[in-house]
């Protein structure tokens, strides 16, 4: 080594003096880097309670408890049950130094509870940071998140995910307003239509904690009768929660209750907030200083105090069942909450649902429903156009329109818009009688029938079983099956063409519309798009029946009469000419009960089938979905009850590379098969217990290195 290497080699003792001051200038204007939070050694613990009860965020079942760490005291004030911290996890019993034990991966996490002892023998990691003094889990949302962990077999870390939304320190900073003094008690106003409907409005505004199911008139008015049911509760000195399906409805209540009450009385929570605004929101409501809230699914979890109502508008809607693990439904989430909290509940729609009509027939809430005087006078008229009509028809067959809806349309637009609801893409028909219209249904689990190659081969879309023997219609004796529709797109672009000198607006998946004006023009729209239009629609087209009729879906009639009634409480009432045309059989059950304008009775009528068969609601039933040899050793490692009957496994339809992923189906390109496990009512909880084990024991065996199983508890689509 040289001199001059000796030399630089010692360091900064031997550079010259201009070197020695450049090199302090830099370091005086470096930034001094952060430390890392890490574990105290040898740190004196708190004085009491030591013990910190962690939930850490995994997300996996297999560590789906609480972990106990020691408390430093110097994080002892700021260590409350309910904030959030992070902790190092993953260390082993060997990483023990004075002790404790260290090591392991920083990771997030809330503190559940303080406890003097801990139930683990070995040396305890200390909490590595109290990430904030905010205390946002409290004892109700814990409590409210297990209860949902268990019902769907998901993990509490998950349902957390959902329930608190991602920290803005920002938001937090800044302090919530003081909390308003309690409302006057609202009028009747349209409430008065119903036939208990000023009974309810009071029982809410007394304090008391009534609970009905609302089949709500047609027209605008829903929104604000909403928000009078807000402010009774909110007049009672209680809170009150309302969920809705998507953006559009939680302006029109947000609207109703800001004229009501004026600004600052409630928070709006949906998804497509930014973090920060939804978290400022979301902390107002957990301080007090905000007693109502109104959101989509995402303020199902909304830590309101003193809850005093819940309401969920249109639980058929898909938008109320969540995305992400354990997927729970808002209408699910919102009846344990109205047990858990002993408040009212509101469960409305202009239609109804099979659920909601179990939950009237269990006597578990009442009816708030108009009389049918009052319905017809508020509804439209309803005509059909059947395939018998569609044959004799030469309109149709050339234009595949069939005269009645050329009329229709033609009347309606002098006075006003004309809404033209067509069928999505991706709507596959299901077998049914070519006489009766019958669905097809296996005679084993009396599962939907689905047509293979030709047609010849038929199995059941449920058990996978094959139809053998050929099939027959048990209600008319008929052995022709049909699953045919009309093509949606040709028959939009014939109305186009019919009407040149007529605007033509659309609605759908890529840009949906709010509102329209009150002039004449065309508004085709997807179902669940339809723009409300000033005043109310002169006519409404319902095309393309058997597209949404022949889905291989258990609710594929519920769902098209929620849709077509959706759609039709927008027309004007038939006093004023509000006429509406469906294309589609007039002998089935839906249609029927859409030009009777009675949801009710078709709901209830359908829950009393699903008894007879089975179906849910009635029972409780489970999908296992994941590669074939994958859910064959699942379902023999699960202990499942005794009760359970297992159907299946069938094989699920590829998805394409560029198609959208549904909830449930497989990644694109790969063949999975899926199971269906149906239980009596009274066996569900035991059903998601032991799926839930069997999938933590799976989990814990095989590391990250397992195929993936999906376990989805009463998803909404079941074929």
């Amino acid at each position: 080594m040289s001199s001059e290497n000796g030399q630089t080699g010692g360091g900064a003792e031997g550079a010259p003096p201009e070197q020695l001051a450049l090199i302090r200038e830099s370091v005086r204007k470096a930034r001094v880097p952060k430390a890392k939070p890490r574990t105290w050694r040898g740190a004196a613990l708190a004085k009491e309670l030591p013990v910190a009860r962690v939930l850490v965020d995994k997300g996996v079942l297999h560590l789906d408890r609480y972990f106990d760490y020691a408390v430093p005291e110097e994080l002892d004030a700021e260590a409350q049950p309910g904030v959030r911290v992070r902790v190092r996890f993953g260390a082993g019993r060997h990483r023990v130094r004075e002790g404790r034990r260290e090591g392991g991966g920083l990771i997030d996490g809330f503190l559940v509870e303080r406890v003097a002892e801990s139930d683990y023998s070995g040396p305890l990691a200390a909490l590595a940071q109290v990430v904030s003094p905010e205390r946002v889990l409290s004892e109700e949302l814990l409590g409210l998140a297990r209860a949902v962990a268990d019902r769907y077999a998901g993990g509490l870390a998950d349902v957390l995910q959902l329930a608190v939304p991602p920290r803005s320190a920002r938001a937090e900073q800044r302090p919530s307003p003081e909390p308003l003094p309690a409302p006057a008690r609202p009028e009747v106003g349209s409430w008065g239509r119903y036939e208990r409907g000023a009974v309810f409005l009071e029982a809410l505004a007394s304090g008391g904690a009534p609970r009905a199911v609302w089949n709500a008139l047609p027209g605008p008015e829903w929104s604000e009768e909403l928000a009078r049911a807000v402010v009774a509760t909110l007049a009672s000195g209680r809170g009150a929660l309302v969920v809705l399906p998507d953006g559009r409805a939680v302006a029109r209540v947000d609207a109703a209750l800001t004229a009501l009450l004026g600004a600052g009385r409630h928070a709006v929570l949906t998804a497509d907030a930014g973090p920060e605004k939804r978290y400022r929101e979301w902390l107002a409501v957990r301080r007090g200083a905000v007693r109502a809230v109104v959101g989509t699914r995402a303020a199902m979890f909304a830590p309101v105090q003193d809850l005093g109502l819940v309401a969920l508008w249109d639980d058929g809607d898909d938008s109320h069942s969540e995305q992400h693990a354990p997927q729970p439904h808002a209408r699910e989430v919102l009846l344990l909450r109205a047990a858990q909290d002993k408040c009212g509940f509101l469960l409305g729609s202009w239609s109804c649902t099979v659920e909601a009509a179990q939950l009237v027939e269990s006597g578990w809430a009442r009816p708030l429903v108009a009389g049918r005087e009052r319905v017809r006078g508020a509804a439209p008229l309803v005509r059909t156009v059947g395939d018998a009509d569609l044959a004799r028809d030469e309109a149709a067959r050339a234009a595949r329109l069939p005269t009645l809806a050329w009329q229709v349309v033609r009347e309606g637009l002098r006075q006003g818009p004309v809404l033209v609801q067509v069928p999505r893409r991706g709507y596959v028909p299901r077998m049914a009688c070519a006489n009766c219209r019958a669905p097809a249904r296996c005679r084993h689990c009396s599962g939907p029938l689905e047509a293979r190659g030709s047609g010849a081969d038929l199995r059941c879309g449920w058990c996978g079983r094959a139809e053998e023997g050929g099939w027959h219609c048990p209600e008319c004796g008929g052995f022709r099956l049909r699953a045919q529709v009309v093509g949606a797109r040709r028959t939009a672009e014939e109305l186009g063409r019919a009407f040149p000198a007529v605007p033509v607006r659309t609605s759908g998946r890529d840009h949906v519309l709010d509102t329209v004006p009150d002039t004449p023009s065309l508004v085709v729209s997807t179902p669940g798009a339809e723009p409300v239009a000033e005043g109310g629609y002169a006519a409404a087209l319902l095309l393309d029946g058997w597209a949404m009729l022949g889905r291989p879906d258990l609710r594929a009639g519920e769902d098209a009469l929620r849709r077509w009634i959706a759609a039709a409480s927008l027309v004007r009432p038939q006093s004023a000419g509000g006429t509406v045309v469906v294309v589609a059989e007039p002998t089935l059950r839906p249609v029927q009960a859409l030009v009777r304008w009675d949801p009710v009775g078709h709901a209830v009528r359908e829950l009393a089938e699903r008894t007879e068969l089975g179906f849910p609601p009635v029972s409780r039933m489970a999908a296992v979905a994941g590669p074939g040899e994958t859910v064959a050793e699942f379902l023999g490692t699960a202990e499942l009850p005794p009760e359970a009957e297992v159907l299946g496994p069938v094989p699920l339809p590829v998805t394409a590379v560029a198609s959208p992923r549904r909830a449930g189906a497989p990644p694109p390109g790969e063949h999975w098969d899926r199971a269906l496990i149906r239980v009596p009512p009274g066996s569900g909880a035991a059903l998601a217990s032991a799926l839930k084990a069997a999938q933590a024991a799976r989990m814990a065996r095989g590391g990250g290195d397992v195929p993936a199983v999906r376990v989805r508890i009463d998803p909404p689509d079941i074929g």
